[in-house]
C-alpha cells in the first residue's frame, strides 16, 4: 500500500512540472518580434573639380651661406680684438678679428727691408757711370722707399742689358724675399671679411696661438641657405629663382625664401634631389633653425585634394548614391603625408567625407546634413 501511494505522488509531481514547464515554453510564441535594421549616418562631400596646387614639402636646416672657419697659420700670443672675441660677438667688415703679436717677426721684415734699401743703394753709383738713361728711374725709386710701409715695386727694367745688371746685383732675389715676408706678417692679423658674429671662440686673450691651431667660426647672419630634398620625379619642375614659402615648426612664424641651386646628381639610396633655398636674414633666423618649405611643384586641372585614409586599395573611393555606398575607381595623380590628389570623378558625386567601420558596396547609409543637423535619406 505505501510503495502505491508512493508512486501515486511522483507521477502527480511529474505532470505537474510537465504542465508548468509546456506553458513556460509557449508562453512568448505570440508575442510578434520586432527586429530594427541598423542604419549608419555618414557625413558626405560633393565634388567640385577644380585646380589643385600640388605642394611638395620639405623640410631641413638653416645654414649661413657665408662662414669662415678661423685658423691660425702663424704662431704668437693673442694680443688683441676689435672687440671681445666671444660666442655672439658681432663684427662689422673691416674689424680686427684676431691679432697676434708680431713683434719678433716685424723686427725681421724690417731688416730685410733695409737690406733691399742699400742693395738698390749700392748700384747708384754704377748706373750714374754705366747707365745713366735709367739712373734717375731708379733715383726716384729710392726717394719713395719708405720702410715703415709696404714695399713699392721695383722699376721696370727696359733692355734686356739693364735687367742683367739688376739680377745680377741680387735685387730681384732681395725684392721677392721680403714681400713673401711682409705676406707672412699680414696672417698675425685676421680681419672680418663681411659683417657677421661668433658662433664659436676656443681661444682667450694672452694665450699662446699654435700654427694650425682653430681659433674659431665666423658667420654672415644676412642669408642664410635650407638644404632640402624632393623626389626626383618633381626635380624638372623646380626653376632657379623660384619663390618658396617656409615656415617654423609650430607654423608661428612664415618667411619667402627662392631656390638658387638644384644638385644634378640623384641620390643613389634616397632617389632624391637636393634643392638649395636661399633666404634674407632677419632677427627671427638663426643658424640650425629647423624649417618647413613647401614648393609649388606643378598645378593639376579637374582635380580634388581628400584625405589619404578616404582612398580603398589606392584607386578607389566609396560614394552614395540612392543611400547605398558604391565604390568607384578613380585616378591618383600626387600623394602627400595626409592628402591625395585624385582625378576622374564627375562633378556633384557625393563622396564619404569621413571614414566608416565596416564599409562594403551596397550598404545603407543616412546623410547629415549639416545645415539642419538631420539625417537625410538618400
Amino acid at each position: 500500500m505505501l510503495k502505491a501511494v508512493r508512486l501515486i505522488i511522483g507521477l502527480v509531481i511529474l505532470a505537474i512540472a510537465l504542465v508548468i514547464g509546456y506553458s513556460i515554453a509557449n508562453r512568448d510564441k505570440d508575442i510578434p518580434v520586432k527586429i530594427d535594421k541598423v542604419v549608419k549616418t555618414v557625413f558626405v562631400e560633393e565634388v567640385k573639380n577644380d585646380t589643385v596646387s600640388i605642394v611638395i614639402p620639405a623640410n631641413g636646416n638653416l645654414v649661413a651661406k657665408n662662414r669662415l672657419e678661423l685658423y691660425a697659420e702663424v704662431q704668437g700670443i693673442f694680443r688683441s680684438s676689435a672687440h671681445d672675441f666671444k660666442v655672439g660677438q658681432a663684427y662689422n667688415r673691416g674689424e680686427t678679428l684676431l691679432n697676434l703679436d708680431s713683434s719678433e717677426y716685424y723686427a725681421s721684415v724690417q731688416a730685410a727691408k733695409s737690406e733691399l734699401y742699400n742693395l738698390a743703394t749700392s748700384i747708384m753709383p754704377d748706373l750714374r757711370l754705366d747707365y745713366p738713361e735709367i739712373f734717375q728711374k731708379w733715383q726716384t725709386y729710392l726717394d719713395g722707399f719708405d720702410i715703415n710701409k709696404s714695399t713699392p715695386q721695383l722699376p721696370e727694367t727696359s733692355s734686356q742689358k739693364e735687367r742683367y745688371f739688376i739680377t745680377g746685383r741680387g735685387l730681384y732675389s732681395a725684392y721677392y724675399n721680403v714681400k713673401n715676408l711682409e705676406q707672412r706678417l699680414g696672417k698675425y692679423r685676421i680681419t672680418a671679411p663681411f659683417s657677421g658674429i661668433l658662433t664659436e671662440a676656443l681661444v682667450n686673450k694672452g694665450t699662446l696661438v699654435r700654427s694650425g691651431q682653430k681659433l674659431g667660426e665666423f658667420i654672415d647672419t644676412s642669408v642664410y641657405e635650407l638644404e632640402v630634398s624632393i623626389g626626383k620625379k618633381f626635380s624638372d619642375l623646380l626653376s632657379i629663382g623660384e619663390k618658396v614659402n617656409l615656415t617654423t615648426v609650430d607654423g608661428t612664424k612664415e618667411y619667402t625664401g627662392k631656390v638658387v641651386r638644384v644638385n644634378g646628381r640623384v641620390d643613389q639610396t634616397t632617389q632624391t634631389i637636393k634643392v638649395f633655398i636661399e633666404l634674407e636674414g632677419s632677427d627671427s633666423l638663426k643658424e640650425g633653425m629647423f624649417l618647413q618649405a613647401n614648393l609649388d611643384a606643378r598645378d593639376e586641372l579637374e582635380a580634388i585634394s581628400i584625405p589619404r585614409q578616404l582612398l580603398v586599395d589606392n584607386s578607389q573611393i566609396y560614394i552614395v548614391k540612392d543611400g547605398l555606398l558604391d565604390l568607384i575607381k578613380v585616378n591618383p595623380v600626387y600623394f602627400s603625408d595626409k592628402e591625395v590628389v585624385i582625378k576622374g570623378i564627375p562633378d556633384g558625386t557625393k563622396y564619404l567625407a569621413k571614414s566608416v567601420p565596416g564599409a562594403y558596396a551596397g550598404m545603407r547609409v543616412k546623410v547629415y546634413d549639416e545645415t539642419t543637423n538631420t539625417e537625410d535619406t538618400e
